[in-house]
């Protein structure tokens, strides 16, 4: 270990700085991620509706987990549940509005829980009787569907952002305004019985392929991150990084790379890279001599690179092998070419900028030794290879994800000072599912888009209305596509 890294808080509890380097506090961390991802804006309860929060966050992680492990709930079952503790913990955490600074919960909150947790509840006493109905729903199978989908497009703008809901709210609105829409685009347009149970009540909308593999393989692999965090799987990242490039020409960008690489393959999120180590390096490039926009945009573009970097990729990978019927080892597999000349383009570019303006690296007397970080944490590793290992045999995501998140737990109790205690597991479960909540969001309001293209046939007419755009010219139509 350097001299100059501070002293270690426990697993996932190391805070590493160089010496004369300012890293950006927690405080200004989340003040910077309000303005830019509303998934930071959740508020900070105290008291009992912190409890409240937790022990369904943890209620929901072990759900996820039993059901991974002792086998999945039918789709319709499965999603639903899956919904509504998405539902709950957003009107619990997100205010109605983003400029609400307060971390007091409201009565429309509660109103708004309450309706979720009954549409929640509603949908799993009655999932058989609503699958077997061949479309004879009840009143209140139709009442539960509007509240369905009136909360998702609640949650989704509280959670998601305001895009996607106009999205969605505009495909629900074609779907019943149809005849007055022109061209291709026109069709006989549909009762609101027909929209709402085809959105809610069925597996073709907001409970379709989308949310189905969020309520499986990208909540696990969720919950895998935040135990890597737990851990401090991301703190040997950055140390490994600085020991590998921080004392080349340009070094602290070069970190920068490295460490987002590899953060990239165990976690799909371009956000959550950059949080983890743009901290660091940032203030690091622009002692060096970077110009702050150039340190920056060093750090976004390659924590961006997290989204295509396998095993664990974003969550369009998983919904693509989904859609496609093809295993995601496959995805993973062509996507690694790719990746590593996106990392491999980035880093040229900061090499030839360091050239360019002279600039040096960290002394070797600041950088940790990598001897000695992967002596001290190397067996934080192990995670990373079962779950390469279970998808190259052919186990299914889900079950890779699950080994993975079984053998983090393991591999961290080898040494002491990775070791987590039952409270810190604890955290692990809760901190996945808030993190999990944007996801499942997302993937709901996508599903109202999918549901609407099966309903009035959209996919078939738009496919036939660009060909017929570009004149049978395949060029011309796949510039269109």
């Amino acid at each position: 270990m350097s001299r100059n890294q501070s002293k270690q808080q426990g697993p996932g509890g190391v805070t590493t700085t160089m010496e004369g380097v300012e890293v950006v506090s927690k405080e200004e961390i989340e003040e910077i991620l309000k303005k830019v991802d509303k998934e930071a804006s959740a508020r900070k309860l105290t008291g009992a509706s912190h409890w409240i929060v937790y022990l369904i966050g943890v209620s929901w992680s072990i759900f996820q987990v039993y059901t991974a492990a002792f086998g999945l709930f039918p789709a319709q079952l499965q999603r639903s549940i899956h919904l509504g503790y998405a539902f709950v913990l957003t009107f619990l955490l997100f205010p109605a509005s983003s400029r609400d600074s307060s971390n007091r919960l409201t009565w429309f909150d509660w109103v708004l829980v309450a309706f979720a947790g009954y549409i929640g509840l509603y949908m799993a006493l009655n999932y058989v009787r609503i699958m077997e109905a061949g479309g004879d729903y009840s009143r209140f199978d139709y009442l539960a569907a509007i509240c369905g989908i009136l909360l998702t497009l609640e949650a989704a703008r509280r959670v998601v952002g305001l895009p996607i809901v106009c999205l969605a709210a505009f495909f629900i609105v074609y779907t019943y305004f149809g005849p007055y829409f022109p061209g291709f685009m026109a069709h006989r347009g549909y009762s609101l019985q027909r929209i709402a149970s085809h959105m809610y009540l069925t597996t073709e909308g907001i409970l379709g392929i989308p949310l189905g593999v969020a309520a499986t393989f990208i909540y696990l692999f969720i919950l895998f991150g935040s135990f890597r965090e737990k851990s401090g799987l991301g703190q040997l990242f950055i140390d490994i990084s600085n020991a590998v490039a921080g004392w080349a020409s340009g070094g602290p960008a070069k970190m920068a790379i490295v460490t987002s690489a590899l953060e990239g393959t165990v976690s799909g999120s371009s956000v959550a890279n950059t949080v983890e180590s743009g901290s660091l390096t940032i203030p690091m490039m622009k002692r060096l001599g970077y110009r702050p926009e150039f340190a920056a945009a060093v750090e976004a573009s390659s924590s961006t690179g997290g989204q295509i970097m396998p095993p664990i990729m974003g969550a369009a990978a998983f919904i693509m092998a989904e859609f496609l019927n093809v295993p995601y080892l496959d995805i993973a597999k062509a996507a690694a070419i790719p990746a590593c000349l996106y990392f491999f383009g980035v880093f040229m570019e900061v090499h030839f900028e360091a050239k360019r303006c002279n600039l040096r690296g960290l002394s070797r007397d600041e950088l940790p030794k990598f001897g000695d970080v992967m002596r001290e944490r190397g067996h934080l590793f192990v995670p990373l290879f079962a779950i390469i290992l279970f998808l190259s045999v052919g186990f299914t995501p889900l079950y890779a994800a699950l080994m993975g998140l079984v053998t983090c737990i393991i591999a961290g109790a080898l040494k002491k000072a990775t070791r987590m205690s039952f409270r810190q597991i604890a955290d692990g479960f809760e901190l996945g599912a808030r993190n999990a909540i944007g996801v499942g969001l997302a993937c709901a309001s996508a599903g109202i888009i999918i549901g609407a293209i099966t309903l009035t046939g959209l996919g078939l007419k738009l496919g036939n209305g660009l060909v017929e755009l570009a004149g049978g010219n395949l060029l011309i139509t796949l510039i269109f596509t």
